[in-house]
């Protein structure tokens, strides 16, 4: 993002919410890949700005999981290995369908319906980037009205350490077709609509635990990750 884009990003937004949404940015599209040692001064030249919101910015996305510091102020892109990413995921098939059952009693009807456009979206968009755009919205929304912010934010957390490799899970399987994932969220959209949230929770149980048991075959996808050398 040059200067100018990051002049764009919102006048009213402070200065150090817009360094860190576009760190994040970077880093949950991949741009700046996992492993990768995350240059303060080019950062800080590229968004226009002096590296104290830099810093500040990198401390923000340390708590979000994004991004590792180590004492001697160096940074780089959270990786993950084969085990860790296996051990989230199976965290995930048991806390996000509490966030979803949770969530469900307290939606209204135009949130089911936002939730319904976001999925007729997916199934829309030949694109792998906008399909992963669109699915992180959809399930994160899905759990926006549950009442548990701490529940909410270890789930955001995970969604954030992963992200890189549901990318290569996403583009894996695009090229087979992606039928599967669509298939599955439209399951999860019945039981919505009925307000069943056993159905739904064991709909998105299955859901996550086929991602798990499709990336853990392909172990490669974890190797030297974003290695730079240094």
């Amino acid at each position: 993002m040059a200067r100018q884009e990051a002049a764009e990003m919102g006048k009213s937004v402070p200065l150090g919410q817009q360094v860190t949404s576009g760190i994040r940015d970077l880093i949950l599209s991949g741009e700046l890949p996992p492993g990768i040692r995350i240059g303060q001064d080019a950062l800080a030249q590229r968004f226009g700005t002096s590296r104290i919101p830099v810093r500040d910015a990198l401390r923000q996305l340390e708590s979000e999981g994004l991004v590792l510091l180590t004492p001697n102020s160096s940074a780089r892109v959270a990786r993950l290995e084969l085990d860790e990413f296996a051990e989230i995921y199976k965290i995930r098939e048991l806390v996000e369908p509490l966030a979803l059952s949770e969530s469900i009693p307290h939606m209204s009807d135009e949130d089911v319906s936002g939730l319904d456009e976001q999925v007729a979206e997916m199934e829309a968009t030949r694109d792998s980037d906008v399909f992963l755009k669109l699915d992180r919205a959809f399930h994160l929304s899905s759990y926006a009205a549950a009442p548990m912010p701490q529940l909410k934010a270890l789930v955001e957390r995970f969604w954030n350490t992963t992200q890189h490799y549901r990318r290569a899970y996403t583009k894996m399987v695009w090229q087979q077709g992606n039928w599967i994932i669509n298939a599955e969220h439209r399951l999860l959209m019945e039981a919505i609509r009925r307000r069943d949230t056993v159905d739904a929770g064991n709909v998105l149980t299955m859901h996550i635990r086929r991602t798990r048991q499709q990336l853990v075959r392909h172990p490669e996808l974890f190797d030297g990750v974003g290695a730079d050398g240094g």
